[in-house]
């Protein structure tokens, strides 16, 4: 059974009163609407008890439903133990500085939004560049440590929820089913209707009817 504490305990054996950050994006590889980073803060003091008790179902957010992912977001953002901030990275800058760097944009963002800024983070994935402060990349970061995991589900849920705005603005591409994913059904309503305002125009599958449709309003 994995130890979703061990890189926390490890990091916090060796730097004592470290304040300590997991943060994870979701949306990178969507084909609409902006990419989402999340940053969760918990004190070490308090970990430990809440990974026994209200975060004991918290892992990797795509592993979760979307009901369990909705239950588990209304904790971690009201809960008085926990910190979280939210950073989000616009279609018009993915598609200005590319999808790699708009992400790492956001995750700064994220940490940024903290109420104060952590000494040290947990990264999902690859190392970031442009943090604000030093981290360490963690593969597969949002299964293996339980502060990344927590910053996985406010990453998806907060764009689950910016995705379901985007239905009520464009209710043909289904955007509340499939989140923005190149879904069939998303690739067949962008054939039948073209891009809209939100799509990345970067992206391949977008591109293709960049000719074929107008992009604007």
């Amino acid at each position: 059974m994995i130890d979703r504490l061990l890189f926390e305990r490890e990091y916090w054996a060796a730097h004592p009163t470290t304040v300590l950050a997991g943060v994870d994006e979701a949306g990178r590889g969507c084909l609409a609407g902006p990419v989402v980073a999340g940053a969760v803060e918990i004190a070490e003091d308090a970990i430990v008890d809440l990974s026994k008790n209200e975060l004991i179902a918290v892992t990797d957010s795509k592993q979760l439903t979307e009901k369990k992912r909705e239950a588990l977001w209304e904790i971690l953002t009201h809960h008085p133990k926990i910190r979280y901030g939210v950073g989000i990275a616009s279609v018009q800058e993915i598609d200005t500085i590319n999808i790699l760097n708009a992400t790492h944009l956001a995750m700064r963002r994220a940490l940024e939004a903290l109420p104060t800024l952590p000494t040290f983070a947990f990264v999902d994935g690859l190392p970031v560049k442009g943090l604000p402060i030093p981290h360490q990349a963690i593969v597969k970061g949002d299964a293996r440590s339980l502060l990344v995991a927590c910053a996985s589900i406010i990453a998806k849920v907060s764009r689950d929820h910016i995705c379901l705005e985007l239905e009520k603005r464009y209710p043909q591409y289904g955007f509340a089913k499939h989140k923005a994913y190149g879904t069939k059904f998303h690739l067949n309503a962008l054939h039948q209707f073209g891009p809209c305002p939100e799509h990345r125009r970067s992206f391949a599958p977008v591109a293709v009817f960049q000719d074929e449709f107008n992009f604007g309003d």
